[in-house]
This record gives C-alpha cells, structure tokens and sequence, in this order.
C-alpha cells in the first residue's frame, strides 16, 4: 500500500506539510470507524484507506463493521431507500430488528475511543448507549437526505441529534437539527488500483480478459445494480441514440453485502437487454479494482444515470482518468461537474441521449471536457483533502467552545 509520501508528487508539497503539521495536534488520539460492510460501496473502499493513513500521521485509527442477518440488512435496505425519498415500505417490525441487531452489536463492542465515527443509517442508533463515555462522537452521513421520508428520518433524528456533529457530502443534503452539521466531499485515492495509472497494455490485456470488444465507441455506466443509480434509464438512453450512432453500451456492476436488493436487479437488467449484442452486462466482484479502472480508461463517454446519490464516487472516478461524463443533477454530481466546462449535467433520458450523440460526434469538445473534470478532481477530490478535513474536524470537537483555533 502506498504511503503518503507518494501522493507528494500528485497534490504538492504544500498539501503534505499541511497534514503533518495539523497531525502534531492529534498524536496519540484515537478514532473508530463503523460502518455496515467491508467490501462493497465507496464507504468502504474511502475506510480502507483512510484509515492506515491516519495511523501513519499518528492517530490510533481502527475500523469495525456491524454484524447482522438477512433480515436487518433487508431492513436497513428499506431504511435505505425511504431516506432517498422513495415510498416508503417501512414497517413496524422494521424498528424491532433494527434496535435488536444494533443491541447484540453494542454488547460486543468497545466504543471507548477518542473520536466514535459512525457512517451512514444502518449503525446510527449505537449512540444510545454513550451515556457513560466522554468522548465525541461523529455521524456521516453519505446518502441523499435532500426528501427523506418523514416518518423514517424523524425516528433517525432522534439518534442523530445524540452525536456531536454530522457530516454530509453536499449542502442541499442539510437538515434542522440541534448539533452542528458539516460538510465534508469523499474522495478517491489516485494510487489505489482502481485509479492508478495504467499502461495501454495493461489496458488492453483486461479488456481481452473480460471479451469488451474494441470495435466501437464504449459508453460505460459503472454503479452497483440498483435501482436507485437507474440501469433501466440507462439503456433506455442508449437505445435512443442507437438509430444515430454505432456505438457499445456497457453496464458494469456488483453487489454489496448490506444491499439485498442487487441480485434481483441486475436480473431485471439481464431480461431488459435479452440479445442485443450491442450492450453488454458484467457483474464483477467487489475486489475488481483494476477492471474497473481499465474499463473506465478504455471507455468512450462515461454515463451515471443516478435517480439519487449521496456524492457519486464513480464520476469522480471517470473524471480523474480525464474522461467525459454525463450524469443525472442530483446529489453530490453538481459538485463535481460543472454543466459544459467539467462534463455534463442532465435531468432527463432525452437529454442524456441528446449529449451523448453531441459528444461522440465532438471528440475535441469531450476530450476538453475530461482534462477540466480531472484537474477539477486534483484540486477538490483526493484524499489528501478528505485526511485534512477529517482531523481538521477532530480539533474542532475537541475544542468546543472555541470559535478561533490557533495551529
């Protein structure tokens, strides 16, 4: 694994003495991280980096990963979706499974750490039994919470409002609460396999590998099946540029662990595309970090159809390899891509297909467009930013009463 001397070259030199010197405040501090699966989704694959380079910038950093069955994670899933501002099919039981599953959890853990930093919904409610520890205690929040349901969050709010402050990915994700609330954008790590640097060899070699054939334009949505990051939009788009242009469209996906809903998805997907030869579907496992990154750099226009998104993770992806990307206007997009200068922004499928034809037939244009989105990446989206305004966070709870911390 690399370590942060590496990254000296990529963000500056500037960027590390910043984190060395803020790290000076924190030596010896302790941080857990929780969240619900350890494969599987941009929260874990941010933990498993982030959390070694703390350790190596001086903090006791550790990471736990809360155990439940089928049946939670089916309930967390409707958690889930209810809090995206879909209908709602949460019931009452839901509540009983949920509360029982996070009360084996808490007899098995040690939450006596400096900084407690839970991530997302599914372990929220472990903050009921802080009662007798006088340590900090952080929520992230990584979803869209722009129109969650309003029974579900308000059962969340009462959690929520027991930390000490909230993190989101972006400002229309804010809500009334009585603790602080922060804004934090995740980011990637430009050294990892999924988005080093790869030889055209290596490129093409993977590509072989996985039978993508070279023979036409890639257009390449990369998302977990999920309903909520719109596959079935997705080929519906592309078939509407179909008539117009000879191109591939190739669906890339997986499951995760606490996403019970995946298998039956991608299912859907399979029976939508039947034998059309001109999309291709691959269900990859969640350690096919280099696949991923070789499918990205082979592809022609990167899609993230998303209905909603907590910051989109992929369009950071795709934009650091310097490629042009169409994504849906909601969550964390907007933030990332700036409409006609860093890629493109739309509401709709037609308006997906439109761009999508401008950019096959206007290589100069897209190519333009991914060297924007890539350096708008390098100045806002990397890991280093992310260590930096994590422990900038921690100083800030452990000096609560101060407006001005001198460093």
């Amino acid at each position: 694994m690399s370590n942060l001397e590496e990254y000296r070259a990529i963000v500056g030199s500037n960027t590390l003495e910043e984190l060395y010197h803020l790290s000076q405040y924190l030596e010896d501090k302790s941080v857990l991280h929780i969240n619900s699966t350890a494969v599987g989704g941009g929260v874990a694959e941010i933990l498993n980096r982030i959390v070694p380079f703390l350790c190596e910038l001086g903090m006791e950093a550790n990471w736990e990963v809360v155990k439940g069955g089928e049946d939670f994670y089916a309930t967390t899933k409707r958690f889930h979706n209810a809090l995206h501002g879909n209908k709602s099919d949460v019931v009452t039981k839901d509540y009983m499974i949920y509360e029982d599953t996070l009360d084996q959890n808490l007899s098995q853990m040690r939450l006596d750490k400096d900084f407690v930093f839970i991530h997302d919904p599914q372990p929220a409610a472990l903050v009921k039994n802080r009662r007798n520890l006088e340590n900090h205690w952080i929520w992230r929040c990584h979803i869209d919470l722009s129109q969650p349901d309003p029974l579900v969050w308000d059962y969340f709010k009462s959690y929520v409002e027991q930390y000490d402050a909230c993190v989101f990915s972006a400002p229309s994700f804010a809500q009334r609460l009585s603790i602080p609330q922060v804004l934090i954008s995740p980011s990637i790590d430009p050294l990892s396999d999924k988005n080093r640097d790869l030889h055209p060899e290596e490129i093409e070699s993977i590509m072989e590998r996985l039978n993508i054939p070279d023979d036409k334009p890639l257009v390449t949505q990369v998302s977990r099946f999920d309903r909520l990051k719109d596959p079935l939009g997705v080929i519906e788009t592309f078939r509407k540029i179909t008539p117009y242009v000879d191109a591939r469209l190739l669906l890339v996906g997986g499951t995760a662990g606490d996403d019970p809903e995946g298998i039956q998805v991608l299912n859907e997907v399979r029976e939508r595309v039947l034998t059309d030869s001109d999309i291709i579907i691959l269900c990859l496992p969640p350690t096919a970090h280099l696949e991923i990154n070789a499918i990205q750099r082979a592809s022609t226009i990167i899609l993230q159809k998303s209905l909603r998104e907590g910051f989109g993770l992929t369009v950071t992806e795709a934009l650091w390899k310097g490629k042009p990307v169409i994504a849906s206007a909601v969550g964390g997009i907007p933030l990332q891509i700036l409409h006609k200068q860093s890629g493109i922004l739309t509401h709709t499928n037609d308006g997906a297909a439109y761009w999508l034809k401008q950019l096959l037939s206007m290589p100069e244009y897209a190519k333009k467009l991914g060297a924007n989105g890539k350096e708008h990446v390098r100045q806002n989206f990397l890991l280093t930013r992310h260590l930096k305004d994590y422990m900038l966070l921690f100083l800030s709870l452990e000096h609560p009463a101060t407006d001005f911390i001198r460093l």
